[in-house]
């Protein structure tokens, strides 16, 4: 018999370490919830379970990018709402401007409310924003996040919507004077040709480069006027004072209706800068188009500058007179069609989207179900193996207590 080294003694306490060690595990699972608290636990689980966190957790997120896009454009195509509407009020009164139960005073009326109409077709378009950012004013293109993992996304490009580019700018309005006292009556006229009708298609005045004679004598002068009067012009007078509405050309279909001043080398559209002037040529942004325009372009003679011509003034579509008024109509209907078009494409991406959350929570419900059975605990088991080490660490206790007793048998032999 020995006493320095108590064999049994020293198994049993190991034994009761290794139970007290495995019993604080399981009472660790067991409160914490997961089967892997360290990367000791199961270090191929624990890698396995965290690469799946980040994809359930970008998933998730994915899911949130996708909502936001959604709201984003339910932001745009509820302004497209307002400018559908907007522009079949503008068709309603192209149709009423094309019967001839109007006089002139009757469609110069209509014409205001459809330049007033054009004005916020582009409001519209210059403000509408969602996070600070200009969804219809061109300059939107998006790339939407719709995935856990790197190029998973969708692109979305909003095109202008303002009037210009709906074809809804079409003239710019020169103002002058009277140059002699024979003049015509108030009222609106068309150039065809070499000849100025009225409203009921009488000819009225002929037109000779930059003037209009009645009855031989030069009575309107449009000396600002590039080149000469064209044909499909349209002369407002009111109160003997003649308006001449020039077509435009080139890039100058683009701008927007509005008034645009040149002050020093500044451009300004209703007292906001848009633009500059160098050379005679400004150069205007329209959202994140930049257009350049001449004088020519707004058949205007002369420069554009702070000397020249240092004002003009662009309008919408026109009904004032009653075949304008009838190829208003189409115009419109072509700007509807671009709007019902950018409106569709919006709802589509909409719709993906829609599925793209369906999808993206039941991966990310999936997913987790996977990392669950990797990471979590299962507890019933681990109850199961927690009895299973409590009992035997009070075991191993009892059994040191009978191990410490065994050296007392070495008392006999020394008595």
């Amino acid at each position: 018999m020995r006493i320095q080294h108590n064999i049994s003694a020293l198994n049993t306490h190991r034994n009761l370490s290794f139970n007290n060690s495995q019993a604080a595990k399981n009472l660790e699972k067991l409160s914490s919830g997961y089967k892997i608290n360290r990367a000791g636990d199961d270090a191929a689980g624990l890698a396995i379970s965290e690469k799946m966190r980040g994809q359930i957790r970008g998933l998730d997120m994915a899911s949130k990018n996708s909502q936001d896009a959604i709201s984003l454009i339910q932001t745009a195509e509820g302004a497209l709402n307002e400018t559908h509407a907007i522009l079949q009020r503008m068709r309603e009164l192209a149709v009423q401007s094309a019967n001839d139960t109007n006089v002139s005073q009757d469609r110069e009326a209509l014409q205001q409310e459809i330049e007033q109409l054009t004005k916020e077709i582009d409001r519209i378009a210059d403000t509408t924003e969602f996070n600070t950012q200009k969804l219809l004013n061109g300059g939107f293109k998006g790339t939407f996040q719709i995935g856990a993992n790197e190029g998973q996304n969708i692109k979305l490009n909003i095109n202008q919507m303002g009037a210009a580019a709906l074809g809804l700018t079409a003239t710019s309005t020169i103002q002058e004077n009277v140059t002699a006292a024979n003049k015509l009556q108030d009222g609106t006229y068309k150039v065809s040709g070499t000849y100025v009708y009225d409203t009921n298609g009488n000819q009225v005045a002929k037109v000779s480069g930059q003037n209009i004679f009645i009855n031989g004598q030069a009575s309107y002068s449009f000396t600002n006027v590039k080149g000469s009067v064209s044909a499909g012009s349209i002369i407002t007078v009111t109160d003997g004072e003649a308006t001449l509405k020039a077509k435009l050309s080139g890039e100058a279909k683009k701008l927007a209706a509005g008034t645009y001043e040149i002050v020093g080398n500044k451009v300004y559209k209703d007292k906001t800068e848009v633009g500059s002037v160098t050379g005679g040529t400004a150069t205007i942004t329209i959202g994140s188009e930049t257009v350049t325009v001449n004088a020519s372009g707004l058949g205007l003679s002369g420069t554009l500058s702070d000397s020249g011509v240092k004002e003009f003034k662009i309008n919408g579509v026109e009904v004032s007179t009653r075949e304008q008024a009838a190829a208003t109509i189409s115009t419109i209907d072509e700007a509807i069609k671009l709007v019902s078009n950018q409106r569709s494409a919006l709802g589509a991406v909409q719709n993906r989207l829609e599925h793209t959350i369906n999808n993206l929570g039941t991966a990310s419900e999936n997913l987790t179900a996977a990392e669950s059975r990797i990471r979590d605990t299962d507890m019933a088991k681990e109850m199961m193996e927690f009895t299973k080490n409590n009992i035997l660490m009070q075991a191993a206790q009892s059994m040191l207590a009978q191990a410490n007793q065994q050296p007392q048998g070495v008392l006999q032999l020394l008595q």
